[in-house]
């Protein structure tokens, strides 16, 4: 079984290998457009679109027995949801405060989409699910918000921060999945691919 992640994400990259998966990434072209409102149906219809353009994009390829190989190309997105808001990556550092100081002493949730497009014995399935995390922020004082902004870390973030990054000192807990705050639910992932019968790590 080949695994292919659609996604440059670093964060991603890192989980999968943390569970001892053999991986290559193919980043998704699609263009991320959706007409969801409800944050659990934005994330998923977004990491449909990943996994389906990258799986659409592999040639057929076949093994030593001339059998089609399998695969299974995983596609991801994250967002925060807060105050009626869906909140992806801060425009710029106004946007980072804005967003930041929504989150401050309070709780807000954390979306993850994942689609498994798995071929597998000539046939394609596609698997779409998300994990919802509650999130509560201690609160911050305008220099901490500042401070932070002003780092690099809040801008390829969806909702401004990093969990597991400087944003730690100020996350007083958590409700549900951490890896799926930091960008992909490995251990639902992992579940679903037993389901269909596929070993992920050698």
């Amino acid at each position: 079984m080949k695994f292919i992640l659609a996604s440059a994400s670093p964060r991603r990259k890192e989980l999968l290998e943390q569970i001892g998966m053999k991986f290559e990434v193919r980043v998704s072209e699609a263009e991320e457009i959706t007409e969801a409102t409800e944050p659990a149906e934005y994330v998923m219809e977004l990491s449909f679109l990943k996994a389906e353009d990258v799986a659409g994009k592999i040639p057929v390829m076949y093994d030593a027995r001339g059998v089609n190989q399998d695969f299974v190309v995983i596609g991801s997105d994250t967002v925060v949801a807060a105050e009626g808001e869906i909140l992806g990556k801060p425009k710029d550092k106004d946007d980072a405060r804005r967003m930041i100081s929504m989150l401050s002493g309070k709780t807000h949730q954390v979306y993850t989409g994942v689609t498994l497009m798995i071929f597998k014995n000539e046939r394609m399935t596609r698997q779409t699910f998300y994990e919802k995390t509650d999130v509560t922020f201690y609160e911050m004082t305008e220099k901490q918000i500042e401070d932070y902004i002003s780092s690099s870390e809040p801008y390829d973030k969806a909702g401004a921060y990093a969990i597991q990054g400087l944003c730690s000192a100020y996350i007083k807990g958590i409700n549900g999945d951490y890896a799926s705050v930091v960008g992909l639910p490995v251990s639902r992932m992992c579940h679903e691919l037993t389901k269909h019968g596929i070993e992920w790590a050698e």
